[in-house]
């Protein structure tokens, strides 16, 4: 007997439905075709022990299993529960005529019961896109899946009830979730507030424009200046998330298998990696390729402390990321697009031994150590980071004082006051979406400046030898202090500021 039951596979953060065509016939054997991987053709010795355990067993004869389109290379455990029911149902253990109207997908361990699995959510769309009525997946993965309406999704604990709701034995009633009742229910500040810091006031007006523009920051300063107290803070003066940005950021996760219990994510993602971490760690990939760390910080923030001690390597391959905004794995049969949208927020010492910018620390680091410190980062990278700052020690008196600090709530007002006009400015244009994302043609329509702040532009850029994409950075920059300012031109004091 021939029955087709369906599971799906994830390429990048987009689901594929995977038709499985089970077939029972005369003969002994179990042939399992269609490009599986090691863990699909192990599933075998996994189906028989948790349908053996449920008083269900695979029937004696030869089982042709067929996953299509056969050319697409399939991998992981998630199709356990899938080829379970095609088996029970084409043996004829399982009466069901409506088992090809569902996804079905979930590991099995050998007791029947389920483990979670990764891309739930990018299921559930595909599912809904193509018409399925219903999903079955395991319980751990039910708040993500059921974000996506007009779906009935099931979470289910074990292989038995499948079984009984295809058999007609129970009622299982679909998941019920309001997106947009859960999404604002659950929406919180961060932990970390700007009230915290002591002193270091004009490294929080820099905090603040980079957040209001969208904009890459660097912090440097010796140890102990709080340069991670403050990146730490910064998500806690970013405006909320959207809705859209939050599905966005769950898809990410969901495919790399972070969402667990959670549900909709709602906070912006702060991703700190080690500086040991590899290129492919970092901006995705391997054999069966995963978002990185830059895709799991889309919509929120990378921090990378300590930057001159990541690899070489493992910065460059940052810099096409950081220009498009995406990053694209290729490989010889296929092509992934990750989202990786986020604001990088680097710190680093000023020389091998971090005092070099101290006024109070003797500098110890000789001319060549620090031409070999420095010459860790290109020239191309820092040119991508929008605001360079540095960071100095907070003197006793500012850290004893009592005195009430601004707190991250009114930061973050004028922040979202800055990125509302912004919003409004970029109405028409799509994918841009704050000054950060201004392109060359943007920047002609939307920088234009006065005499007298042309004139101080052209003189910083002779002195200090500055390249074109500092030119743009520059005016970048000094966008989004005039709107902090709600100023419709960029004058002469925005534009110093900004150099």
């Amino acid at each position: 007997m021939l029955v087709k039951v369906y599971g799906s596979a994830v390429f990048g953060v987009e689901a594929t439905t995977i038709t499985i065509e089970v077939n029972i016939d005369k003969g002994i054997g179990y042939h399992l075709v269609g490009l599986p991987d090691n863990a699909i053709k192990e599933s075998s010795y996994r189906i028989a022990a948790a349908l053996k355990n449920n008083g269900y067993q695979l029937p004696g004869k030869k089982i042709t299993i067929n996953m299509a389109p056969a050319d697409l290379r399939k991998e992981g455990s998630a199709y356990d529960l899938t080829l379970a029911i095609g088996i029970l149902v084409a043996s004829g253990q399982i009466q069901s005529d409506d088992v090809d109207k569902y996804i079905i997908m979930g590991e099995l361990s050998l007791d029947g019961s389920l483990q979670p699995i990764r891309g739930a959510l990018p299921i559930a769309i595909k599912a809904k896109e193509e018409g399925f009525k219903g999903f079955f997946l395991p319980k751990q993965n039910l708040k993500e899946a059921a974000i996506v309406s007009e779906l009935e999704v099931y979470g289910v604990e074990n292989v038995q009830e499948v079984i009984d709701f295809f058999e007609g034995k129970s009622t299982m009633e679909p998941a019920v979730f309001d997106t947009r009742e859960e999404f604002y229910k659950t929406l919180d500040f961060p932990d970390f507030d700007f009230s915290d810091v002591k002193g270091q006031e004009s490294i929080k007006r820099c905090m603040e424009i980079a957040a209001a523009g969208g904009h890459n920051i660097i912090l440097i300063g010796p140890p102990g200046a709080g340069k991670t107290m403050l990146a730490k803070r910064l998500p806690s003066i970013l405006p909320p998330m959207t809705l859209r940005e939050a599905l966005e950021t769950t898809k990410i996760h969901s495919v790399a298998g972070k969402v667990k219990d959670a549900g909709l994510m709602n906070q912006r993602p702060f991703r700190s990696p080690h500086h040991t971490i590899s290129n492919v760690a970092l901006v995705g990939g391997g054999s069966y390729p995963q978002p990185g760390e830059i895709s799991m910080a889309h919509n929120g923030v990378l921090f990378l402390d300590e930057l001159p001690e990541f690899k070489r390597e493992v910065l460059e391959v940052m810099r096409q990321p950081l220009e498009d905004r995406e990053v694209t794995i290729s490989r010889a049969k296929f092509t992934v697009t990750y989202p990786a949208s986020f604001m990088l927020v680097a710190s680093m010492n000023p020389s091998p031994s971090g005092f070099f910018n101290n006024p109070s620390a003797s500098m110890t680091s000789s001319p060549n150590e620090m031409n070999r410190y420095m010459s860790k980062i290109s020239g191309p990278l820092l040119d991508r980071i929008d605001i360079h700052i540095e960071v100095t020690p907070v003197p006793f008196d500012k850290l004893s004082e009592e005195r009430k600090m601004e707190n991250s709530a009114s930061i973050r007002e004028r922040v979202i006051k800055a990125r509302e006009i912004q919003a409004l400015r970029f109405l028409e244009y799509g994918q841009v979406n704050y000054n950060a994302q201004m392109t060359s043609r943007h920047i002609r329509e939307f920088c234009v400046l006065e005499e007298k702040s042309k004139q101080l532009l052209r003189s910083a850029m002779e002195r200090l030898n500055l390249s074109a994409r500092a030119y743009d950075r520059i005016l970048k920059v000094a966008r989004t202090i005039a709107d902090l300012e709600n100023a419709a031109d960029i004058d002469s004091n925005h534009i110093a500021e900004a150099i």
